[in-house]
């Protein structure tokens, strides 16, 4: 196996270089921000950049422990190995951890010749004062876990994309995980889901672990793409005989949403062209927390693992992403891409039976609209029926295509 190559998010950084901008790197821990940031300084020594003109610094790294408390003396640290007559670039991983980083930030930031990358695990590192300080001076770069094209691009023989597309859909695309063996695999998420609940939630937040957050973290994985409120979670849970109110579950979702475990996907009623702030639905950013968290097994739920694989990928594809709303149908997905059109997805594990294809075309033979689209299913077929765009999804996620 070879380096898996993120080509993707390098071309963007490319595209960012020297523009004077502060570049966030986000995205769940372990989902490759650091390797990403590794890679990038990689090509820039490449290219000719030399070793006085970049500087790495992991805050997560005990030999940078010193500096959490000490912004000053990070920043003049940095400056001091670094040749100012020449452009130069500082990374900074998971910079969050140091207080006042964004003063930090700032000061590198308005350096002459300086270019600043900055990487985060949580949604906080954007929302922070970092955000208010820097408007307008930075733009944010997403990192999700391995796409399955990445995933492939690891393995010389493609005719084993079969059985890798099997694995993709039970056990995600966490970097990770890669050549692990499947039990290893579980234990190795479970491991990130812990670290992460403790780093990236409680630690943060300042709360004590409950069983209460376990068990509503649990609730929202075996919910993965139905629609859910903090109420709706509370009495569900509540008629099970625990007690929780919807104040905090709302404050567990925001939590888990703001560690980039999972997305919170609105409605967007395609008929009156706006979006809507009742009956959300979540996807987790990696389908293999959910078989490390609850255990299940693809085959007991392989429908919702297939709708969650696609959402990431169109969001890998820089779309954005509603839950569509046709009076009484609902569309898996309406897609507002980077070029201002919208496009519709239906997404089924299976749609051989005639009555569930007819089910799956319906919403979508109903929209009275020139927009593309698409069902998305795994029966190995790519078509057309009348006009409605029928797609394999393993071909549709090796297909590189931006929406």
């Amino acid at each position: 196996m070879k380096m898996i190559a993120r080509d993707s998010y390098l071309s963007r950084l490319d595209g960012l270089r020297d523009r004077n901008v502060i570049k966030a790197i986000t995205g769940v821990r372990r989902a490759g921000k650091s390797t990403v940031m590794r890679m990038y300084g990689e090509r820039l020594a490449a290219s000719g950049v030399g070793t006085g003109q970049i500087v790495f610094m992991n805050f997560e790294d005990v030999e940078n422990a010193k500096w959490l408390n000490d912004y000053r003396g990070a920043y003049h640290d940095i400056i001091g190995r670094l040749d100012l007559s020449k452009p130069c670039y500082v990374f900074l991983d998971e910079v969050q951890n140091v207080g006042e980083f964004e003063r930090l930030v700032d000061g590198l930031h308005v350096k002459p010749n300086v270019d600043v990358y900055v990487t985060g695990s949580n949604a906080w590192l954007l929302s922070s004062e970092l955000g208010t300080l820097l408007t307008g001076r930075y733009i944010s770069l997403h990192i999700l876990p391995l796409s399955f094209a990445e995933l492939v691009s690891a393995f010389q023989e493609m005719e084993r994309t079969g059985t890798l597309f099997r694995r993709f859909l039970e056990y995600g695309g966490m970097p990770g995980i890669v050549g692990f063996p499947e039990d290893d695999a579980v234990n190795y998420l479970a491991d990130i889901f812990e670290s992460i609940v403790q780093k990236d939630i409680m630690t943060r937040r300042r709360w004590h672990r409950e069983n209460h957050f376990d068990r509503v973290s649990r609730f929202l994985y075996d919910s993965v793409g139905l629609p859910l409120s903090a109420s709706k979670i509370a009495t569900t849970l509540q008629n099970a005989g625990v007690k929780v109110s919807h104040h905090t579950i709302g404050n567990y979702l925001d939590a888990m949403v703001d560690a980039f475990l999972f997305y919170r996907v609105q409605r967007y009623d395609v008929r009156g062209k706006s979006i809507l702030s009742t009956q959300e639905k979540f996807y987790t950013a990696d389908i293999g927390f959910k078989r490390a968290v609850i255990g299940k097994t693809m085959l007991s739920d392989m429908g919702r693992n297939v709708e969650n694989t696609v959402y990431l990928e169109l969001l890998r594809r820089n779309a954005r992403v509603f839950v569509g709303k046709a009076d009484a149908s609902e569309i898996d997905f309406v897609v507002q891409t980077r070029s201002g059109l919208t496009e519709y997805y239906q997404v089924a594990f299976t749609a051989k039976e005639t009555a569930t294809l007819e089910r799956e075309l319906r919403p979508l033979r109903a929209l009275n609209d020139n927009y593309r689209k698409f069902l998305l299913t795994t029966d190995g077929f790519d078509g057309n029926e009348h006009g409605i765009e029928v797609r394999d999804i393993e071909r549709w996620l090796l297909k590189k295509e931006e929406v």
